[in-house]
């Protein structure tokens, strides 16, 4: 009988490496039903090689194995040990159901308890050998462990609770434990993944193999798989974007533009008629973007600044002097609401002169010269050159558009437009190539900048315009939050109004951060009953988004608690105050864009970053958002803190979208740049890598790098 069960388990183990393959639908392994498989989509997770492709946003290093005895407060530890008592209470006070449970080591016991988990007591018996995971803390009984993470140790195995644990990001009902089980069952698939990097780049770069790295970055033994693994994953993340836009860049330049001729008279009028004077960057950018669009070779230029530093006026007099030319431009940005804002300061900037403005939206079309005009009509004037300058949402590309002198492209914060969608354009324009303008208010050192986009041209606003005020900014930390809360409470009396930023939609006590629907209700409920505050995040729909934004706009709404969608955010002079919740969370570059959406207006504004953080390192690091209020300086101190790869919460705007690669790890991006530009000049050998090629596709179909 026990030979048979063996036999039976063999064979179970060799059918199952037989049917599951890396093409495999996620909900044909096991433990996956139709719920989980719906959960994981959402992730982006359809098939197994999307699971081994879905890596850690970072480790809990539990590799210190804990003697109960010898134990000391604060320290993250591995206990393990048998269960001698574990029972259900219910707490009178707080009315919530705790879980204790004493575990034995061999010489000492420590207590443990869990938080309204009654089912933890039916999972874990007196007995069970148990391994638990977490932060030693001191209560009036001794040292005790609470809320750890916990599992039973089954054959001598451990994949939760020892050495460095990998957490990744989840989406709701999903846990760290079923990711993680997941992923254990299919690692061994890792095998089949092919490399495609070529085996004289692997040599040179002293890279290790995609499945060894892939293998490492779930299943760490060490920092140094670690870092191995991220080293093969960024350099591979890079390596392809600058091959793949290299390429496509090739192919377009081989395309003409319509050249537009410097109208120096009426450019000068325009600039004289302005309520402010250019600062010199603004004049150096735009005299780059003139000269470049004056020329038959399609122009690639990235436009960068701070936020707030005028990067639109240079946009403005780009469209302006190629609608002169009877040419058209388009302005692409990320949000439908910002479009109509876009639509209503252009149009107010060239209110003399005859020009043709057109706003084109999924909801709204609008335009300056018509007040009641269809988009059916819209779209024939788009077509007949009727229309100079079309501003809306990057859906623009997909609406059934045909331009008829397409001459200039403008896209605000340029990770969110990539070489396909330039060729899309290309479609709608008769095949010229159109002069393409990239914004972005995250700061690219010039090296890195070169490194990245090849010789794509570079203009740098780093003066901001006069009589800007600075925002205070200043580190909140827990003690002095009712301090904070009365100074804003006062502000919006005097008729301010406020933005707070929490960096998830939903509660996420394992992180530890706060979320917009948990602090919307404390706020509402609690601190500023009286006030109106309302909430904006990403799963509501435009509408929703658009009538939220529209109150705030009005001054109907006090205080806006978001997500991090407000980064690419509307102009609301009237908002003086940003609130940051779990600041430190964030990077510093996105921190300064949060708060370069206050500022815009006469009143002194204030930044105000909350942590319950009592990490030194981690006040040094926001302390540095009350010493500098430049996107560049604080760019290089983000990097003094920032390990190769770490993401704090969220990653960077403005730049491509990469899962491993950090965008400030210099030498590995001019050294995948180097062997990329090394493949492209012997380009009629590529044909020697078919795996390679195959990777440059894909890419192309989803690159953001233009």
């Amino acid at each position: 009988m026990k030979n048979r069960l063996i036999q039976s388990r063999i064979f179970y183990k060799f059918y199952f490496k037989m049917i599951i393959t890396l093409d495999t639908k996620i909900e044909r392994i096991n433990k996956v039903g139709a719920a989980t498989a719906k959960r994981l989509n959402s992730l982006g997770i359809e098939k197994v090689s999307d699971l081994l492709f879905y890596f850690p946003f970072r480790y809990d290093d539990f590799s210190k194995q804990g003697e109960i005895g010898k134990l000391e407060i604060g320290q993250n530890v591995n206990i393990t040990g048998h269960i001698e008592l574990i029972q259900n209470k219910r707490s009178p006070r707080k009315r919530m159901n705790i879980t204790e449970a004493l575990i034995n080591d061999g010489n000492d016991t420590i207590k443990i308890i869990w938080f309204n988990q009654p089912f933890i007591a039916r999972q874990l018996k007196v007995g069970d050998q148990i391994s638990v995971a977490g932060k030693i803390e001191n209560d009036y009984s001794g040292p005790i462990m609470k809320s750890p993470t916990y599992e039973k140790i089954m054959n001598g195995q451990t994949i939760h609770t020892k050495g460095l644990v990998p957490i990744y990001n989840l989406t709701g009902n999903l846990t760290q434990k079923q990711i993680r089980f997941l992923i254990k069952q299919v690692l061994p698939l890792t095998v089949r993944i092919e490399e495609w990097i070529p085996e004289k780049i692997m040599i040179s770069q002293k890279l290790i193999t995609l499945d060894e790295a892939i293998e490492k970055m779930h299943s760490p033994k060490n920092e140094t798989d670690i870092q191995d693994a991220k080293k093969r994953l960024a350099f591979g993340e890079i390596f392809l974007l600058q091959i793949a836009s290299r390429l496509s860049k090739n192919n377009l330049e081989n395309l003409p533009a319509l050249p537009s001729l410097f109208k120096e008279k009426e450019i000068k009028e325009f600039v004289s008629g302005l309520p402010f004077s250019l600062t010199d960057d603004q004049r150096k950018a735009s005299w780059r973007l003139i000269q470049d669009t004056k020329e038959q070779k399609p122009m690639t230029r990235l436009l960068e600044g701070d936020v707030g530093s005028g990067k639109t006026v240079v946009a403005v007099i780009g469209m302006l002097n190629t609608a002169l030319n009877k040419n058209q431009s388009v302005l692409m940005v990320p949000t439908e609401i910002l479009a109509v804002q876009h639509f209503e300061s252009v149009k107010k900037m060239l209110k003399n002169f005859d020009i043709n403005i057109t706003l084109l939206t999924r909801t709204k079309n609008l335009n300056n010269k018509n007040d009641s005009i269809s988009k059916k009509e819209i779209l024939e004037d788009i077509k007949n050159n009727k229309t100079d300058i079309i501003i809306g949402t990057h859906s623009l590309i997909q609406e059934k558009i045909q331009f008829k002198r397409l001459s200039l492209v403008i896209i605000d914060e340029q990770h969110r437009f990539g070489v396909e969608q330039r060729k899309i354009l290309l479609e709608k324009s008769q095949n010229n190539s159109p002069h393409l303008l990239s914004m972005t208010a995250t700061p690219i050192p010039r090296s890195l900048a070169l490194a990245l986009y090849g010789d794509l041209n570079l203009s740098v606003i780093r003066q901001m315009p006069k009589g800007r005020k600075p925002i205070i900014t200043k580190v909140v930390p827990e003690q002095k939050r009712e301090q904070a809360y009365l100074f804003i409470k006062n502000q919006i009396k005097e008729g301010r109004q406020v933005f707070v930023i929490c960096p998830l939609i939903d509660m996420s006590d394992k992180l530890g951060v706060k979320s917009v629907k948990e602090e919307f209700k404390k706020l509402n409920e609690i601190i500023f009953p009286d006030i109106r505050i309302e909430m904006l995040h990403g799963k509501l729909k435009t509408k929703e988004k658009d009538e939220i934004m529209r109150n705030f706009l009005d001054k109907k709404t006090k205080i806006l608690v978001s997500t991090s969608v407000i980064e690419v955010g509307v102009d609301v002079p009237n908002a003086s105050i940003m609130i940051i919740e779990g600041s430190d969370r964030f990077g510093l570059a996105q921190l300064h864009q949060f708060r370069g959406r206050v500022g815009r207006g006469e009143h002194q504004s204030y930044c105000f970053l909350f942590t319950d953080s009592r990490s030194e390192k981690t006040r040094e690091r926001l302390g540095a958002m009350e010493k500098y209020d430049d996107g560049f300086s604080l760019s290089k101190i983000d990097l003094k803190f920032r390990g190769p790869g770490e993401v704090y919460g969220t990653s960077q705007k403005g730049f491509p979208e990469l899962k491993i690669a950090s965008l400030f790890d210099f030498e590995l991006i001019d050294n995948a740049r180097k062997e990329a530009m090394t493949i492209i000049e012997e380009n009629d050998e590529l044909d020697k890598y078919p795996l390679l090629l195959d990777e440059i596709e894909k890419t192309k179909k989803i690159s953001r790098l233009e």
